[in-house]
């Protein structure tokens, strides 16, 4: 098992560094399927940064209760300061998600905006096949992620700037992975189906939903 990257450094600058960057195109990506987000009651955000997704999901959805999952403190100090008066629906656990086993058993809403390209394919797997046994069958799985599409604009453009992304965030924070994981083909062998994409900046950007997928049955990780 790796060592966990240390996202504390980055916490306060989180936002203006995203801003900087892509602008407004990483938050359009993590809210853009909001709207099928909004019968949910118990969630589990992993790794949502300074926690502006948790915030809008609270302020969008009265009834939901979030478990809020990073390995960074600060991060989730930032996360509780941006859920405001709702803070109060939000329960913080500082915890790799590697080793985390889910403290609710029927989850009904898994969200990982940005957060399963920190990962390995093999550690998405296990994760994936932990979340299906804590997962109701109806439970939603709302994915943001960086991709690389097909054709000249994913070998001209897309491979190289994730690349350099992989390399600043190995500076910045100590993450030691450097090339996306096949979230999909982890997720699917989970038992999870890809119900609904979204695709921003060309595809280097997408927002997927994943429902459970009917024929999928419960095993133990």
């Amino acid at each position: 098992m790796k060592k966990s990257p240390n996202f504390n450094g980055i916490a306060n600058a989180y936002s203006w560094m995203e801003k900087l960057t892509f602008g407004k195109s990483l938050a359009r990506c993590r809210l853009a399927l909001l709207g099928d987000l909004l019968h949910s009651h118990n969630a589990l955000v992993i790794g949502d940064g300074d926690g502006r997704f948790t915030a809008r999901l609270l302020e969008a959805n009265p009834a939901v209760l979030v478990d809020a999952l990073d390995a960074s403190p600060a991060m989730l100090r930032a996360l509780v300061d941006n859920a405001g008066i709702r803070a109060s629906r939000v329960r913080v656990h500082v915890a790799d998600a590697r080793l985390w086993e889910p403290l609710v058993p029927r989850l009904d809403l898994i969200a990982t905006h940005f957060f399963l390209d920190c990962l390995t394919t093999n550690e998405v797997a296990s994760l994936a096949k932990r979340l299906r046994v804590a997962a109701r069958p109806d439970a939603k799985w709302v994915v943001s992620e960086f991709a690389i599409p097909e054709g000249a604009f994913g070998s001209i453009v897309a491979r190289p700037l994730i690349m350099a992304l992989y390399i600043a965030f190995a500076v910045l924070t100590g993450l030691r992975v450097f090339r996306l994981p096949d979230h999909r083909t982890a997720l699917s062998q989970a038992g999870f189906m890809l119900a609904k994409q979204r695709r921003f900046l060309h595809g280097l950007l997408v927002s997927e939903l994943w429902t459970i997928a009917p024929t999928s049955t419960v095993q133990q990780p």
